[in-house]
């Protein structure tokens, strides 16, 4: 079980502890005051955020959370989310971030995991799906069950749980800030003057840390789009003239990569996307249609960015970044790690003797130091003893050009292959393309074609084999028996 024990807590150790005190102010909100720093619906400077900073500061206090107290914020993504986020770390106190996509039901289970001792949400509900951001009113309630803070922990997040349930990571102050130097070392990433576009999650660790943190950090604006479409994505790309980076996951890439009749966009940088492995043919699509790079990098929730190729040149090796020491053992990518990212967790599957576990197979160049991430150790599985690897199998699918998207998992003994085609696509030539490049052992029993698969809230595709036989059955899916 993942998350903290109620029988053995650990050892207090006061938040933000390894940090400078002022990390915040002196960090994240410094700059000059008329410096256009968000741009949600309309422009927002520093001096304007520092001024919400310090009225939630007030409203936070006021609901009883102070140094070494424990919030969990449940916002859209949204100018309050920013800064109550910034408030709550000012305050000293640790803060969870919850989806504000999740269901009452599973924010209940998560308060109950986490007991944080205040709860803030929004006074209103967040505006449709589409929408990229929303206007709000934080509302702070005191949870009478709430515990302090048990660790030194300034951020607490839970994992996607693309492949089964999230589990509880837990980052320091200077963790975030660590990862925030690799992003300033980076040449080809977004710095002073230039402008981010976006896409991903702020909940979790691309959208918050690549995205919202560093981009107040490194002084480059920040925007998100009005809406999560398209045409709503490149015009809030066309509508600045800053040297522009858009951050996304593969999925938003698709989307762009296949719009019809694309603006002309001189300011475009590049586009950087993480999150899982990019599809054969995307780089070169999405570097056809706007003649810039398709970046990509490789991250982990617990640690935060691992290695990157922004100009997309190393594709598919990336470039570990500063300090980031790898190691292979029995073909698993491990990081130096001086503690466990798991708070009340003692699984040496995981993290043990200063070691991260990834559970992703890699390949490292001893050479050049470039790392090569292959997919994950569990997607290699046994077929009449036989090794298949399910990424083959995927990565096989999606570069036929009848399928836009794939997931290969193996279940009950068997591969099954959930995929979204192109229109009136034809599954016998989708049969006789595996049949051309792969051997009869590594093709799926099962081919199910859906209008779109599904995907957790970050954007991941799903893989949880039951959920994926529930989406296919549900009457939205053909599909096909394939021996």
């Amino acid at each position: 079980m993942t998350g903290f024990s109620p029988f053995s807590p650990p050892p207090f150790a006061p938040p933000h502890s390894d940090a400078p005190h002022d990390w915040v102010d002196r960090l994240l909100l410094a700059g000059p005051g008329g410096e256009e720093c968000l741009h949600l619906g309309a422009p927002l400077d520093r001096d304007a955020l520092r001024t919400l900073v310090e009225e939630q500061s007030v409203r936070l206090t006021a609901a009883g959370l102070g140094p070494g107290g424990t919030a969990a914020l449940r916002l859209p993504p949204s100018v309050a989310f920013v800064a109550v986020l910034l408030a709550c770390w000012r305050l000293g106190a640790q803060v969870a971030l919850l989806d504000h996509r999740l269901t009452d039901h599973e924010i209940d289970a998560a308060v109950a995991r986490l007991a944080p001792q205040v709860l803030v949400g929004s006074a209103h509900r967040p505006a449709a799906a589409l929408r990229g951001f929303s206007d709000v009113e934080p509302v702070a309630v005191p949870l009478p069950d709430g515990q302090p803070a048990r660790t030194g922990h300034a951020l607490i997040q839970l994992s996607s749980g693309s492949t089964g349930p999230a589990k509880v990571i837990a980052r320091t102050a200077a963790d975030l800030l660590r990862e925030l130097d690799c992003y300033r070392r980076l040449v080809a990433f977004p710095g002073e003057g230039e402008r981010v576009v976006l896409l991903s999650s702020v909940v979790h660790v691309l959208g918050l840390v690549g995205g919202l943190l560093n981009a107040l950090y490194a002084r480059a604006a920040l925007t998100v789009p009005e809406r999560m479409t398209a045409a709503g994505i490149l015009a809030a790309v066309a509508d600045s003239d800053r040297p522009t980076t858009v951050i996304g996951v593969p999925f938003h890439a698709e989307l762009l990569a296949g719009a019809v009749a694309p603006p002309a966009l001189p300011r475009l940088r590049r586009m950087i996307v993480a999150g899982e492995l990019v599809r054969p043919g995307l780089p070169a699509l999405f570097t056809e249609r706007y003649g810039v790079p398709l970046g990509t990098m490789y991250g982990m929730t617990e640690t935060g960015v691992i290695a990157t190729d922004l100009d997309g040149t190393l594709h598919p090796a990336k470039r570990p970044v500063h300090g980031m020491r790898l190691r292979l053992v029995k073909g698993e990518l491990q990081l130096g790690a001086i503690s466990s990212p798991y708070p009340g967790l003692d699984d040496p599957t995981r993290w043990s003797d200063g070691w991260l576990h990834t559970r992703d197979a890699a390949e490292l160049d001893a050479d050049n130091g470039l790392v090569t991430v292959l997919g994950r150790l569990d997607s290699q599985v046994s077929i009449g003893g036989l090794k298949v690897d399910l990424t083959e199998v995927e990565q096989t699918l999606t570069a036929l050009p009848e399928v836009r998207e794939a997931v290969v998992v193996f279940d009950c003994g068997a591969i099954e292959a959930y995929l979204a085609t192109e229109p009136d696509a034809d599954l016998a030539l989708v049969r006789d393309g595996l049949a051309r490049r792969l051997a009869a052992y590594k093709r799926p029993r099962r081919l199910a074609l859906l209008p779109r698969l599904p995907r957790t809230a970050t954007g991941k595709l799903l893989r949880d084999p039951a959920a994926l036989r529930d989406t296919a059955s549900a009457g939205t899916a053909g599909a096909a028996t394939t021996h």
